[in-house]
């Protein structure tokens, strides 16, 4: 089986999240969407609001599940067996982000980090943008998956 973990904070999860996922789960048998726990970070969302999201956006998709973590990336996809660590690029900055990632954690265990570029319409879009406009009242509706709408 071909399993794959989707890391990220999802504070909250966004619409180019979502855009990443869905073509991920045509190259892998499963998704795990697996959100980092990170005592250092102040959240907008609670881990559990955040979970709720995910799993709401994808209630029906068998081949997407949602765990949290905490610790080294790499060290979850041992414990759950995942070969692969699927990650979304939106512009070169994240690439240059993600590739210093990607080398790093296949260095530490026999992981592959896949990067798949977000779709032109999601480019623009992330959580820290969507954070913003939540705070300051406007309309964050077009950037987000339904589940996320509700708040």
């Amino acid at each position: 089986m071909k399993r794959a973990i989707f890391p990220g904070s999802f504070d909250p999860i966004t619409l180019g999240h979502y855009d990443i996922i869905k073509r991920g789960v045509t190259l892998f048998d499963e998704i795990v969407v697996a959100i980092g726990v990170n005592a250092d970070k102040n959240y907008m969302f609670s881990l559990d609001e955040r979970k709720k999201f995910i799993e709401d956006t994808f209630a029906g998709e068998p081949k997407i599940k949602v765990m949290t973590y905490e610790g080294l990336t790499v060290d979850f996809c041992k414990k759950i067996n995942a070969e692969f660590i699927l990650r979304g690029l939106r512009n070169p900055a994240d690439f240059e982000f993600e590739k210093a990632i990607a080398h790093t954690n296949r260095d530490l265990a026999p992981i592959e980090t896949v990067f798949l570029l977000t779709s032109a319409k999601t480019s623009y879009i992330a959580s820290s943008i969507v954070r913003d406009v939540i705070r300051n009242q406007g309309d964050y509706t077009k950037l987000v998956p339904i589940s996320v709408r509700v708040k």
